[in-house]
């Protein structure tokens, strides 16, 4: 029976070379039953809402992983503040290279941005306590376009001394990314393309700037699932990397070990103290992650590690099915072979796909009708929608700009699209009449946790229009508007 190394390998395409690939095994060859991976993998489908990744490691060997469609293993996905731990490993192998050190005072760096009388705690503000968000603000400095984000942040009161107080602090991993671009000369994505990124053939990395044109450090980072995978191995191998030591051990040990306490809850994985730019867990294990789910989860007592890409709301949900599912499974030995059960596992992986709509109700007669839109806050102007055969199109006005978008029916239909706050990028789109008169349709940017759902609801001559995404730092869900036949 060909095992989960062969299917993956055949499914997955643009993957990096055999060179840098993890080996792949099944579950029982690495002490992990194939029943509790499918556990997971169904109970992740009843209950979380959506994973759209998932690589599990045992012992150096991939023995699961799955994309839900549209998503897939050679597309890239936003890892929003998992960026953070890409940065810190930019400023250990800096610190190895002699460039800067951890008892470096911030303003050091900054000479040009710093205010004319530095308070006395923004003084002793140091590279240590940007690292383990132990700046000494109260509040987040602002980032904003009109002004330097490093102004900014020098700027912003210090009301604690440096090291005594937590607070998550993003604009904190910014100026973490600028002393890096200080001190090398490179932004933090070029300065790791040698050091990191190729080594662990992580293909064709994307990171966002500022305006001042560099990094964002605390986010901003796209690579693939995979990618993820490969970084939360490198850590647990303490940097070593195909024989080579990608990363200094002691670094990895400083990054990964408490730094900071910021909280007492036994229950919560967000209590469990901090290093630099990685989480603390629950069981001994650490972390890095981001917004709405994205995670590189290091378990070194099992020898494991654990890479999801996501879209949800609740991201202690996912590390509560990860702790309840897979974390008991975790064997010290082989187990017996379960080619049954891993022939279920591998089917279930290769078929995972996020719902489409369906039909189930009438079409409303509204081909080539033109639904116009009073001025709103969305800016949607016009809408039209046209059905032809397999596929639905809908084509809308919105701030003047003309776009087209192809459902598939039933299914999911690739094309690009800008929508709301995303500019233009790949997107999977699916549609249907799932109530009389009312066409609701999905889109997919697989590149992104962002999926949104479009509700069209028909009658005479206007049209009831709902958005909804599925996660968001703000509302979800837009106001409704009433077009009305041109």
């Amino acid at each position: 029976m060909k095992t989960l190394c062969i299917i993956a390998l055949i499914a997955a395409t643009g993957s990096v070379g055999v060179g840098v690939e993890l080996p792949r095994s099944t579950p029982e060859a690495q002490g992990i039953s194939s029943a509790a991976v499918l556990a997971f993998i169904d109970a992740a489908d009843a209950d979380i809402d959506a994973l759209h990744g998932f690589v599990l490691v045992r012992h150096g060997h991939v023995v699961a992983e799955g994309w839900w469609a549209p998503y897939n293993a050679a597309s890239p996905h936003m890892l929003y503040s998992l960026s953070k731990s890409f940065t810190s490993t930019a400023v250990g192998l800096a610190i190895a290279e002699g460039k800067l050190s951890l008892d470096d005072p911030v303003l050091k760096f900054f000479p040009d941005a710093a205010p004319a009388e530095p308070s006395h705690n923004l003084r002793e503000m140091r590279v240590h306590d940007l690292l383990r968000m132990s700046t000494g603000h109260q509040t987040e400095p602002p980032r904003t376009d009109d002004q330097p984000w490093s102004k900014t942040f020098l700027a912003h009161p210090v009301p604690f001394k440096p090291g005594t107080h937590f607070l998550y602090n993003t604009s904190g991993t910014y100026m973490l990314s600028a002393i890096v671009q200080k001190v090398t000369g490179q932004t933090v994505l070029d300065y790791l393309t040698p050091r990191l990124f190729e080594p662990l053939g992580i293909e064709n990395p994307t990171w966002e700037l500022s305006p001042e044109g560099v990094s964002t450090g605390g986010y901003g980072l796209s690579v693939r699932t995979g990618d993820i995978a490969r970084f939360g191995q490198l850590y647990l191998q303490k940097g070593r990397w195909q024989g080579k030591q990608l990363v200094p051990a002691a670094w990895i040990d400083a990054a990964t070990k408490l730094q900071t306490s910021n909280g007492s809850n036994p229950n919560s994985d967000w209590d469990q103290g901090y290093g630099y730019q990685f989480w603390r867990c629950r069981h001994g294990f650490y972390r890095g992650d981001g917004a709405f789910g994205q995670y590189c989860i290091v378990m070194p007592e099992q020898d494991a590690v654990v890479a999801i890409t996501s879209g949800v709301r609740d991201m202690q949900a996912v590390m509560n099915l990860i702790w309840d599912r897979l974390l008991p499974a975790m064997k010290d030995a082989p187990l017996a072979p379960d080619n049954v059960t891993a022939g279920k596992l591998e089917r279930r992986l290769k078929g995972l796909s996020l719902p489409t709509p369906r039909d189930s109700g009438s079409a409303a007669e509204v081909s080539g009708k033109k639904y116009t839109f009073a001025p709103n806050d969305q800016r949607l102007e016009a809408i039209a929608l046209t059905s032809d055969g397999d596929t639905v199109t809908l084509r809308v006005r919105i701030d003047g700009a003309e776009r087209r978008i192809v459902f598939g029916r039933g299914q999911w239909r690739d094309g690009r699209v800008a929508w709301g706050p995303l500019p233009e990028q790949p997107v999977a789109a699916s549609g249907a009449w799932t109530e009389d008169n009312t066409f609701t349709a999905r889109l997919c940017f697989y590149e992104t946790p962002y999926i949104y759902t479009i509700r069209l609801k028909f009658a005479g001559q206007q049209v009831q229009y709902d958005c909804e995404a599925n996660v968001s730092f703000g509302p979800t869900r837009a106001p409704q508007l009433i077009g009305r036949v041109q």
